[in-house]
């Protein structure tokens, strides 16, 4: 009873899917039919009957075949967890000029609204994928669409053939209801290799888009360094150098104190030496803000493990790494995983965090989860969004997942080619 209840669900989940594969695959077939319809209705009178539907087919054909596309990708990623990468060319900022004028990457416009129109249409006709796309909307009807149609036409014809009362309709109709049922579990199935076969990236686009992502990667890596170079001389400037002024003034105040008031001197003295002990302090904090000892001397797992002991929040670290790893892929995780813990205590008021690190064949896997409010998104410029630009320069991956009303769980992984 189980299996029988199994293949009815089965069957049905797998109707509806071809129904949805049939009706995107067939769209841009559809509109063709309707040309062909007009040009043939239009033809007797008019000798260029064939332009308009000539014009529309040209013109539908563009305009749906990225819809198409995108639908397909999201069929498929939502019923077997294949992701086919779009590979659609990027479009470049638009920035405003002192001369007033717009540079959208290409050309230069008066207007914002004119930079970014020249540059969709510079894209759309110069990115590989649209001519994929055209490809891709040209062969799915005839592979995964007929396929796909099997189904559906054969309820059609059941419900044409049941509906007669002759005996030789009847029986069609019958053997069309058995087509449906039979191959509704399957027939919504080919569109996933065919997908993943013509609408993948070619190795050109694939390389293109490797070298915008290393040239994204090396324009933030510099801007990042930059900043932190700021931020070390600002600190520095700001309280050892003056402390360390302070403390040379002191003592060469105390020096011509020394004979005429001994008892001021040594008060200086004192001084001086708690304000070396305030800049000793200073620098040792700001050296841990670069790269924490324990991280140096100890590995990822003990400067984790640490930094857990100081966290305000109650957090307990499950660590399985074989090896060594290299400092900065180190030094990126610790910091990611920090930065994971201060957003559960400042923003989504969490009482406790979880941290997990892993490493298999596939590569090294981090997780941090709290317990708080939930909600965390990656939003541009936001600290997960560069959180997951500093891991991308070692080809690694961050993905969230935080419903409203928590918990909040973050999984880095940083593939093995890259330890």
């Amino acid at each position: 009873m189980q299996q029988v209840v199994s293949w009815v669900s089965g069957a049905c989940v797998g109707f509806v899917r071809a129904c949805a594969v049939t009706v995107v695959s067939m769209l841009v077939p559809a509109v063709w039919a309707a040309a062909v319809v007009w040009g043939i209705q239009w033809g007797a009178a008019n000798p260029w009957s064939w332009v308009g539907p000539l014009v529309l087919v040209c013109v539908s054909t563009l305009a749906l075949s990225r819809p198409v596309c995108r639908s397909i990708r999201h069929l498929v990623a939502k019923w077997t967890a294949t992701t086919v990468p779009a590979g659609y060319r990027q479009a470049a900022p638009v920035t405003q000029l002192s001369t007033g004028h717009w540079w959208n990457g290409r050309s230069y416009e008066r207007t914002r609204r004119d930079a970014l129109l020249d540059q969709r249409w510079r894209n759309r006709w110069t990115d590989p994928a649209t001519w994929r796309d055209l490809r891709f909307t040209g062969i799915v009807p005839f592979t995964a669409g007929v396929v796909a149609a099997v189904p559906p036409a054969g309820v059609a014809v059941a419900v044409l053939g049941l509906g007669q009362s002759d005996l030789a309709p009847r029986l069609v109709g019958v053997l069309g209801l058995v087509v449906a049922i039979g191959s509704a579990p399957y027939a919504w199935r080919p569109v996933v290799p065919v997908a993943a076969r013509f609408l993948r990236p070619s190795p050109a686009m694939l390389l293109a888009d490797r070298v915008d992502e290393l040239t994204a990667q090396r324009a933030d890596t510099t801007i990042a360094q930059a900043a932190e170079i700021r931020r070390i001389e600002r600190d520095l400037h700001d309280g050892a150098q003056a402390r360390l002024v302070g403390l040379g003034l002191s003592l060469a105040t105390a020096e011509k104190l020394m004979e005429t008031d001994p008892e001021q001197a040594r008060a200086l003295l004192r001084e001086a030496r708690a304000g070396a002990t305030a800049s000793l302090t200073e620098l040792r904090e700001l050296v841990r803000g670069i790269n924490p000892p324990v991280l140096n001397e100890r590995g990822l797992v003990d400067a984790v493990c640490a930094f857990a002991l100081d966290s305000p929040l109650e957090t307990t670290v499950a660590a399985g790494i074989r090896g060594p790893l290299d400092p900065p892929i180190e030094s990126a995780l610790y910091f990611g995983i920090a930065e994971l813990v201060t957003n559960a205590v400042k923003h989504a008021h969490a009482t406790r965090a979880r941290i997990f690190l892993a490493q298999d064949d596939v590569g090294l896997v981090v997780e941090v989860e709290d317990d708080g409010r939930g909600g965390a998104e990656v939003r541009p410029g936001g600290g997960l969004e560069g959180l997951r630009r500093r891991l991308a320069v070692f080809d690694g991956t961050v993905e969230i997942s935080s419903p409203a009303g928590g918990p909040t769980r973050v999984r880095m992984m940083v593939p093995c080619a890259s330890l």
